[in-house]
């Protein structure tokens, strides 16, 4: 794949290491005072005082010709208004402020480098694919960042990122695993980019773990409107052993419906295969749209890090999205994103909670992070902590500390837990040792 140029993938995590800013100029943080545009504040008392409000930040795309997520800022601002109607942190009001972040780098400097002069103690529940653009300023200013989507790599690196879910890196490796024992051939079509050349690695982590063979790999653009001979190829592929029923991974990000619906119009003619994907190239929404039952996702195996939206363990999630936006249409709690956003303010309550009467600020937020908490989340996650060294450091991922996926399926148009998974209790596999032996150089 040499001589060609590369471009950065839209969805999937970019593996490279680029190398950030050491500070923030103060010529910067004047600037940014002004960087008002695209970002709102839910409504409070504003002052610098110790009795004066928390300020927080949540960020994702929204209005954007690609990824929108407008669920995660209205979720953040849902939770802040439920913790407001009990009294805050000790009496004190929780502020949001929101940022759109328009899915380009330059919304997402924006944003971070306008948490940074409105003096906020974390960005929180977050989603930009642009972590070289967003983790400088937050560093420099000294801000953590807790519970971005997973979306980079930049995410599991730096030292200011506290994640609460394993992004694709385990998302991969646990479909790989999980398609071990049901498929024959594996066809994994992903992006022609640097990012997309990391993708073969983490699947076929999981398949050799099973005792798989490793996945067909399939380049497609990026950027096509059309992938029916991409789809006429890895058809040809996953079906090359009659006596195995053969599976289609596409793992294309916001492409991942365009090439289903070339898939639906070339499958004609071929034996029946069965399709998996993770969560972020597919959702409930983009399988209602696509048809339900009677669409192309019918049957597919699709990985998740959290457990699926029907399950109890969401109950206190929704009672707020019930009390504080109801009628709310920009909040699913189907949504992964909705769903990482109500897990970060988790971790950031467990925060505030440890800090107490003392001084809130970032560093002490961050201190609190670094030395020793625990949060529960209600059994939504394992227990999450982010100590200074971690197993899957070893392989470039020093910050990723939840590596649990969930196996759903697409059973009459729902996704639903599957069963049969041979993962832990409730259906979760820990991939931290299936990701120790990924080949993502």
């Amino acid at each position: 794949m040499t001589g060609r140029p590369r471009k950065r993938s839209t969805f999937l995590p970019s593996l490279l290491r680029p190398v950030r800013a050491a500070a923030l100029s103060a010529g910067a943080l004047a600037v940014c005072a002004s960087l008002t545009a695209g970002c709102g504040v839910v409504p409070g008392v504003v002052g610098e005082s110790a009795d004066g409000p928390i300020k927080v930040m949540t960020w994702a795309p929204q209005n954007t010709d690609a990824t929108n997520k407008p669920g995660m800022p209205a979720m953040a601002v849902a939770y802040a208004k439920w913790i407001n109607s009990r009294g805050g942190f000790g009496g004190r009001e929780l502020e949001v402020l929101t940022c759109n972040e328009h899915n380009d780098s330059v919304g997402a400097a924006r944003c971070a480098r306008r948490a940074a002069a409105e003096g906020v103690v974390a960005v929180v529940g977050s989603y930009s694919q642009f972590g070289d653009s967003f983790l400088a300023p937050l560093e420099g200013s000294g801000i953590p960042y807790i519970g971005g989507y997973g979306v980079t790599n930049d995410e599991f690196t730096g030292p200011m990122s506290y994640p609460v879910n394993g992004g694709q890196p385990a998302l991969l490796a646990g479909l790989g695993e999980a398609l071990a024992g049901t498929c024959g051939p594996v066809a994994l079509v992903r992006p022609d980019s640097i990012a997309g050349d990391a993708l073969p690695g983490l699947i076929d982590s999981g398949l050799k773990a099973g005792g798989h063979p490793a996945a067909g790999d399939q380049l497609a653009a990026e950027n096509a409107t059309e992938y029916g001979g991409r789809s006429e190829r890895a058809l040809r592929f996953a079906t090359t052993n009659p006596a195995r029923k053969g599976c289609v991974v596409p793992a294309l990000g916001d492409r991942t419906d365009t090439f289903m619906d070339s898939f639906r119009r070339t499958r004609d003619g071929f034996p029946k295969v069965r399709t998996a994907t993770v969560l972020g190239s597919v959702d409930q929404t983009v399988i209602n749209a696509t048809g339900g039952a009677s669409g192309p996702y019918e049957g597919s195996y699709i990985t998740g890090w959290y457990p699926v939206a029907s399950d109890p363990r969401w109950g206190p999630m929704k009672k707020v999205i019930s009390e504080e936006a109801f009628g709310d249409n920009r909040i699913d709690p189907a949504d992964a994103g909705v769903q990482t956003t109500w897990i970060a303010y988790t971790v950031l309550k467990a925060a505030l909670d440890r800090i107490g009467d003392g001084d809130v600020s970032a560093d002490t937020v961050r201190h609190t992070l670094d030395h020793g908490l625990e949060v529960s989340t209600g059994g939504l996650t394992p227990i999450l902590h982010w100590p200074d060294e971690t197993a899957l450091g070893a392989v470039g991922f020093p910050r990723l500390v939840n590596a649990a996926v969930t196996l759903q399926v697409v059973r009459d148009g729902e996704l639903v837990a599957a069963k049969g998974y041979r993962g832990g209790a409730d259906g979760v596999s820990d991939m931290t040792k299936t990701l120790l032996t990924a080949d993502i150089d």
